[in-house]
């Protein structure tokens, strides 16, 4: 198992941007596209990850310091600090239960697919590490291996139902058929998107709010513009930090360049979001011709990474107005020990799928999400440590001062966070979730279209 292990972490070492391209690019020669197509398709998606790479480096790099003065400002002092998805995705790679997680993973999906249980193929292996995680929680909280696989395959069988469910939506959000996100993060909010989203159809004048970005364009014209709106957005986030924080040279300045790094973010991801898609287009449709000829009658979705929704004006204008939002929340919730922080700049992978479910509305993700970070803030206390102890096994540096650590992706998932409390009593437990999702996905089985709009297929196609 050491030397899989080694192997497996060699090639997840290696990072999405390398390592997805050399799957795409296997891939899309084993579903029969020509070689050049192939090699520019992987090298496409690379270009794609590196791009999105430096768009949240730069959200981050201003993001982090305004926020960092807000925590300042409010003098807010939190014990468990947020470390970000990257030092998570590292503690759930770095565990024991790695090198077992991903080929587990393949062959359950293969068994699922060939089954008819599910219709998505998963080749987003990279993120396999969000089931290795929530793996690890649970190996650290009952000292066995075998029981951390089978809730972290348990967790991928969830993953992929959501998948199936939001895929026709997904598809004519992005315009790209035939695709689904078995992502693990951002699936686990649909439920409370859907829920939230009921309600407010239900309150007067507040259902009659439309502000998606095509109608707050026309509305506002050149204020309406995404570059604006960042523009705008990030004035706001920098002034609540940095106004009046010394002489007024010296912070000014700082405002004005928040303002504009964060009108370039909208700008700027969609297009790499777009070269992510450019390469992915020939894997899909080789994929889909290949598996059309070979499983007649069915349709079958290719799970691809939440990165190719994360461009939507809608989820990153609500992500740059969620950011002063969550750092509110931690200072007002009771009994909150979280200083939210590393993952500020991933909040639109938790945006992305609800997106769909909101049709696109930003007042209507922006309450959802304000209302999903609550429990998800509380998720991060109830697992820190259990987090702590898998970073420590896992070799993991923790930062200066730190003694417990968490993060929003994947320490706030409340799936993860069912498998943690389910293993008090795992047998009992992990049995209630499987017979839960059974009988969740005969009740879709019975109704897919029902369930399809719930979660969004009725938008209308925006550019």
């Amino acid at each position: 198992m050491a030397q899989i292990q080694t192997i497996v972490q060699f090639f997840l070492d290696l990072g999405a941007s390398v390592f997805l391209p050399v799957v795409i690019f296997v891939l899309a020669l084993a579903f029969g596209a020509k070689p050049g197509k192939s090699i520019r398709a992987g090298l496409m998606v690379g270009v794609g990850f590196v791009g999105i790479g430096l768009i949240i480096g730069l959200l981050m790099g201003n993001l982090g310091p305004a926020a960092q003065a807000m925590v300042e400002r409010f003098g807010i002092e939190l014990s468990i600090i947020d470390v970000g998805w990257p030092a998570s995705a590292a503690i759930a790679f770095g565990s024991d239960l790695a090198a077992l997680v991903i080929p587990a993973g393949i062959i359950l999906n293969l068994i699922l697919l060939f089954t008819r249980v599910t219709k998505t193929i998963n080749i987003d292996i990279w993120n396999f590490w969000h089931f290795a995680f929530a793996g690890a929680l649970v190996q650290a909280v009952t000292g066995n291996i075998w029981y951390g696989l089978v809730s972290a395959m348990l967790f991928a069988a969830i993953v992929l139902f959501f998948a199936d469910w939001t895929a026709p939506a997904v598809q004519k959000l992005l315009g790209l058929p035939g695709v689904s996100l078995p992502h693990g993060t951002s699936v686990s909010f649909v439920p409370f998107a859907v829920v939230v989203n009921k309600i407010i159809d239900a309150v007067p004048g507040l259902n009659k709010i439309e502000a998606d970005p095509e109608d707050i364009k026309k509305r506002f014209g050149v204020f309406g513009e995404p570059v604006v709106l960042g523009v705008v957005i990030g004035l706001i986030i920098a002034a609540i930090g940095y106004a009046g924080s010394g002489p007024f040279s010296s912070w000014f300045p700082k405002i004005l360049q928040v303002a504009v790094s964060m009108g370039a973010v909208m700008v700027l991801m969609p297009r790499m979001v777009a070269l992510l898609m450019e390469g992915l287009i020939p894997l899909s449709e080789a994929a889909r011709e290949f598996l059309q000829k070979r499983a007649k009658g069915r349709d079958i979705y290719l799970g691809l990474d939440s990165a190719i929704a994360i461009g939507h004006p809608t989820a990153i204008a609500t992500s740059l107005i969620m950011v002063p939002i969550v750092l509110i929340l931690a200072i007002i919730l009771p009994g909150n020990r979280v200083l939210p922080f590393g993952d500020l700049a991933t909040l639109p992978f938790i945006v992305c799928m609800m997106v769909p479910v909101v049709r696109g509305n930003v007042v209507r993700a922006t309450i959802t999400s304000t209302i999903v970070m609550v429990p998800t803030i509380y998720i991060m206390n109830a697992l820190a440590e259990a987090q702590t102890i898998v970073a420590t096994s896992a070799g993991f540096t923790f930062p200066e001062g730190a003694s417990t650590i968490t993060s929003m992706v994947d320490g706030g998932n409340f799936i993860a966070g069912l498998f943690v409390w389910a293993s008090n009593n795992f047998w009992l437990g992990n049995a209630i979730i499987l017979a839960a999702l059974v009988i969740v996905w005969a009740l879709y089985k019975r109704n897919p279209v029902a369930w399809e709009r719930v979660a969004g297929n009725n938008v209308e196609e925006r550019a």
